[in-house]
């Protein structure tokens, strides 16, 4: 096959020695693959629709990326990795020259953004892939994580007269739309014989959602980490019900299909560097601290109280994973949450 394409590269340098100056450099353009092919040094092979040519090794291919575009939130594994990480070099022998990281406040914005083609990389909780894949994004769930259920909760101001879940009836209830909070408050009032039509649901992202609630504009706050802990400490915020024991509160690793297919190996190694980062997390809790306070901004004690209620790993995707994403679209598609039912397994990637 190469001795073909060689002969039709000699054709081609042949036709153009007497012609234009552009015809002149693809004729010496022409001989020096041919004499690097002699040399060894390059080598030319062909698949059924791409074009590789290797110099000492690397491949370059006109149809994978340049640039990897990664959406994190504001503290998460992928913040983790981009600040602790050696992402880039670990990408580079992919042809990966660099990589763009854009940060979002919460979960739906962020697959808004994979639906766009404005991100490859997305991680979001457990409820923004469900409403995603319901409204036709076509997502896939490339990893997983451990859970992490003591990471959420509903706060409720620390003088409020609501001291038990029953006192939610009637109240005006703040979370952001369609991400895990909006599962957990689902699961919260099911669980102690209230109805979705119980609450007052107010619509907000997070800082909106802690002014009106420091405010006293809304009568309870549900909410995740950092934003959580910061609550607790800085807004007189008290605890009236924690995600533990009700929903596994995971992280979720999301692509496009597209890309996802073209590009098996370069998402192996972004979650192989993810879970070297996560294991050293793990170990050295007081050095994350000490790594996202001036980062992000936020006080040590803050951190410290995050710190311990999650982890960072990105691991398969396992049919107790796919279970429990299944749980969250039937109860949202029987609330009428989303507009038609799915099976979150389709949407799970099968890398070839």
């Amino acid at each position: 096959m190469w001795f073909h394409l060689l002969s039709i590269l000699v054709k081609k340098r042949n036709s153009y020695t007497s012609a234009s100056q552009g015809g002149q450099w693809l004729g010496k353009f022409s001989l020096a693959i041919i004499m690097a092919m002699g040399a060894g040094l390059v080598k030319i092979g062909w698949d059924t629709s791409n074009f590789l040519i290797s110099v000492n090794g690397e491949v370059a291919n006109a149809n994978k990326p340049s640039v990897l575009r990664i959406g994190h939130q504001k503290f998460d594994p992928l913040t983790l990795v981009k600040n602790k990480g050696d992402l880039e070099s670990r990408l580079k022998p992919f042809g990966i020259t660099s990589i763009e990281w854009k940060e979002f406040g919460s979960g739906p914005p962020l697959l808004e953004a994979l639906n766009a083609n404005s991100i490859d990389i997305a991680r979001t909780g457990d409820t923004p892939p469900v409403v995603a894949q319901a409204a036709g994004v076509p997502l896939v769930y490339i990893g997983g994580s451990a859970p992490k259920d003591r990471s959420s909760a509903v706060l409720v101001r620390k003088d409020s007269s609501i001291k038990t879940i029953a006192d939610l009836k009637g109240k005006k209830v703040a979370f952001a739309k369609s991400s895990s909070s909006h599962f957990l408050i689902v699961r919260v009032l099911e669980s102690n014989g209230l109805t979705w039509n119980d609450i007052q649901p107010v619509y907000l992202a997070p800082p909106d959602a802690r002014a009106a609630f420091e405010q006293g504009n809304v009568d309870a706050w549900v909410i995740w980490d950092p934003f959580y802990a910061a609550a607790q400490i800085q807004s007189n915020a008290r605890v009236l019900r924690t995600s533990s024991g009700l929903v596994a509160n995971r992280d979720f690793y999301l692509s496009n299909l597209t890309f996802a297919s073209k590009n098996p190996k370069l998402i192996g190694e972004l979650k192989t560097e993810t879970q070297t980062i996560a294991t050293w997390a793990a170990k050295n809790p007081s050095q994350v601290v000490d790594l996202f306070s001036p980062l992000l901004k936020i006080d040590k004690p803050i951190l410290n109280i995050v710190t311990n209620r999650r982890n960072y790993g990105f691991e398969p995707i396992t049919p107790k994973i796919i279970a429990e994403q299944q749980v969250i679209a039937d109860t949202f598609f029987r609330l009428k949450l989303i507009p038609r039912p799915i099976k979150v397994a389709e949407a799970v990637w099968q890398p070839k």
